[in-house]
């Protein structure tokens, strides 16, 4: 036999202490019956004391607290199988990693800002398969579909901006990337999140788009910067910011109509990230739960304990109704009717 929360055996030590005042609470009895009568009248007044039926009132009552206290801590013996479902939506991340999502026009650069977000929805998930891939001038698949969260959150902490070798901004590879990810043979819905600053060098993020609709696969794009811009910095290790021929600086600026259009084209939907960490949730639980359907991923069985507490609680339940019911003092004496003289 094991217990569910063993720690709650910890109640069983209280059973003395209850013990203890029971009997301080019978002295106190005693000795203020004692003030108020003689002994012998007293006994007269309230009943002869039964010991033994005292003793096993006293043990029903602990014994049925005993109980209590181990139902409590879930006793458990025996297992059985259970058939279990793992239901949820195919969903994959794509992150933009180019070099404009290190300018720092939201809190502390986009990229920081993209990250922290997508750990933020990693911890509300529950049964979703969630894949990576990264982008920037070109696109890479960094995790594969997993309920693995901890291992996404490893790909995304190596992640920085400006570190594929092909600098830029292809949206339409991206999406691209991320409808090839998916499995064809698991019947759910899918759904692709975007994280982007919009900038798409290659103008092909709308017709990916059409394809990804016709695939019925959702677009949802969380728009990260902002719509002002800020200079993009130079590569790790050069220092200052990026500049043109004439010397002017780089500007990059959150390009929110391509994003709303891809968006709206697949049935999605468009949010831009806002001071605080809860946008891609918001994204998550108003968007994707509300326009998808979680399907069965994984179904099978496992073997769980029996829970046996009910059996304590009965048990705990009889020795409560014995204890109520029994009697510790003889039945006092009936007085005998008479007429008048």
């Amino acid at each position: 036999m094991n217990f569910a929360h063993p720690w709650l055996l910890n109640l069983l030590w209280l059973l003395p202490l209850v013990a203890l005042l029971r009997w301080w609470a019978r002295h106190r009895r005693k000795r203020a019956l004692a003030r108020f009568a003689e002994p012998a009248l007293a006994e007269r007044l309230t009943g002869r004391v039964l010991p033994r039926r005292r003793f096993w009132k006293r043990g029903l009552l602990l014994a049925g607290l005993a109980f209590m206290a181990l139902a409590l801590a879930g006793p458990r013996w025996g297992t059985r199988y259970q058939e279990v479902q793992q239901k949820g939506v195919d969903i994959m991340l794509v992150l933009d990693v180019s070099a404009s999502m290190g300018v720092a026009d939201v809190e502390p650069d986009r990229l920081e800002r993209s990250r922290r977000e997508i750990l933020d929805l990693l911890r509300v998930l529950t049964g979703d398969r969630v894949g990576l891939v990264v982008f920037a001038g070109t696109a890479f698949l960094q995790c594969p579909l997993t309920v693995d969260y901890a291992a996404l959150e490893m790909f995304l902490g190596a992640l920085e901006a400006g570190n594929l070798p092909v600098p830029g901004t292809d949206l339409g590879q991206a999406v691209e990337a991320a409808l090839a990810a998916f499995d064809p043979e698991v019947q759910t819905d899918r759904v692709i999140v975007l994280i982007t600053d919009g900038e798409d060098h290659e103008g092909q993020g709308l017709a990916a788009a059409r394809r990804a609709a016709q695939a019925g696969v959702r677009v949802f794009i969380f728009g990260v910067g902002d719509p002002v811009g800020g200079p993009v910095p130079q590569a790790e290790g050069q220092g200052g910011f990026k500049q043109d021929a004439q010397g002017n600086l780089v500007l990059s600026k959150l390009d929110e109509t391509g994003l709303r259009q891809m968006a709206a084209l697949t049935g999605g939907a468009y949010v831009r990230s806002q001071a605080g960490d809860l946008d891609l949730d918001l994204l998550y639980f108003e968007g994707i739960r509300q326009k998808t359907e979680a399907a069965v991923l994984k179904s099978g069985k496992v073997r769980v304990a029996e829970e046996r507490f009910p059996l304590f609680l009965l048990a705990a339940a009889v020795c409560l109704l014995l204890e109520g019911l029994l009697a510790d003092r003889a039945p006092l004496p009936r007085r005998k009717g008479g007429g008048r003289a």
